[in-house]
Formats: structure tokens, C-alpha cells, sequence
């Protein structure tokens, strides 16, 4: 991940507090501070973003889809939504988000799902939950504390008969969705690295993460 230079494109307008670019199917992870607000750029489009979030001062509390689809009655992310702790505890909310669905319920890729969905030969390739043990190393996580994860920008329907499906995103290039940090939360990201399904057009691309915080907090 390398810091970048240029102007903000923030969807939430404020000091600039980080930015950075998470190199296509690398990890990343920060702690976004109450009241700041995350915006997560799609590049160069089509880019499935895998997500957990963690309350900074006890990563015990941590993202819950369960609790998170219960709590707004959706199993889709856009503006509006709360993203909770299995206590119910608010954790982020999307305040501003320009491509409208987003997905709870896909997970993240492994070596495991993917021998299981693709076949033997993929078993060495590099998976979303490799990325999230690298990073999560780093704030003293380990196996025991991934859970269902967020996964920005992607788009999984779910047919009639309860089937999923995973095809190309709404997103493009460019697009962002942002998040408020309602607890200081620690972020943790696996920019996903699955070349056998259409989740990153079959090529995974960079992304940008930008943290800024708002005149009110400044």
C-alpha cells in the first residue's frame, strides 16, 4: 500500500487524515477514529472489496451481516446503513455511496472455497482470508476472530429459490461508497485477489482509501 499524493476525491469533505492505495489483491488496515469517515474507492471499476470491522478498544466487538440485515431488514448495503456488532452496537454507517448495492452474505474467498468451487489446481492461489490473517496479524488477530465479512462493491442476487450468484459488478471506475466510523474502528480489508469468478472482472485492480474528517471535528 502506497500513500498518494493528489486531490482528495473524499465523498465526505474534511481535513484529510489518511491516503493510501491498496495494491490490487493486497491487505490493508486502519484505525478510523469516531466521527471520521472512510471512502473507499473502485479505480478502475468492477473491484470487490472484502470488509471487517472491529471496535479499536475491544475486538471483541466486531461486524455481525446477522445482526447487520436484522437491524435495517436487507441483506443489501447503500446509504443508510448501519453496520452493527452481534450486540447491536453501531459500528460505521454508509453516509454517501454511489453505486447502491453492496454484499453481506457472499464471504470471502479461501484456498479451501476455492479448490472446493474451481477445482484442485487453484488450491495454491491466493485467497481473501490469507489477506485478512496477514493483516490481522498486525492488531494481534488470529482464525478464531474472522467473521462474515462485508464485500464492497459487489454484486450477488439472489434468485427466487434462494440461489446466489456471483456476476459482474454495478460498480465503475471511480465509483465510492463512504463510511462513517460511529466508535473508533479498526478496518480491516482484503483487496480481494479472485481471478475465477466475474467479482473483479477476472482481474483485480488497486483501490484507494481515504479517511477525512469532517469541519465539525477538525
Amino acid at each position: 500500500m502506497n500513500a498518494v499524493a493528489d486531490n482528495s476525491p473524499a465523498l465526505v469533505p474534511g481535513k484529510v487524515v489518511l491516503d493510501e492505495l491498496v495494491e490490487a489483491r493486497g491487505p490493508w488496515s486502519a484505525v478510523v477514529e469516531a466521527g471520521d469517515v472512510l471512502t473507499i474507492v473502485d479505480l478502475d471499476g468492477n473491484q470487490a472489496v472484502d470488509c471487517i470491522l472491529y471496535a479499536a478498544h475491544d475486538t471483541g466487538t466486531r461486524y455481525s451481516a446477522a445482526a447487520t440485515i436484522a437491524g435495517q431488514g436487507s441483506i443489501f448495503l447503500t446509504t443508510g446503513s448501519i453496520l452493527r456488532a452481534d450486540s447491536g452496537r453501531e459500528l460505521m454507517t454508509v453516509v454517501a455511496d454511489e453505486v447502491g448495492v453492496h454484499d453481506t452474505i457472499g464471504g470471502a474467498c479461501s484456498q479451501e472455497s476455492n479448490t472446493l468451487r474451481y477445482g484442485q489446481h487453484t488450491h495454491e492461489q491466493h485467497a481473501c482470508v490469507e489477506n485478512f490473517l496477514i493483516e490481522g496479524a498486525k492488531w494481534e488477530l488470529g482464525k478464531k476472530d474472522l467473521v462474515s465479512n462485508i464485500n464492497w462493491f459487489m454484486n450477488v442476487p439472489v434468485d427466487p429459490d434462494g440461489a446466489l450468484g456471483i456476476v459482474d459488478g454495478l460498480s465503475a471506475p471511480g465509483k465510492r461508497v463512504a463510511l462513517r466510523a460511529e466508535v473508533d474502528t479498526l478496518v480491516l480489508v482484503s483487496n480481494c485477489p479472485q481471478i475465477n469468478n466475474p467479482c473483479n472482472g477476472f482481474n483485480p485492480t488497486p483501490v484507494r482509501m481515504i479517511v477525512t474528517r469532517p469541519e465539525a471535528r477538525a
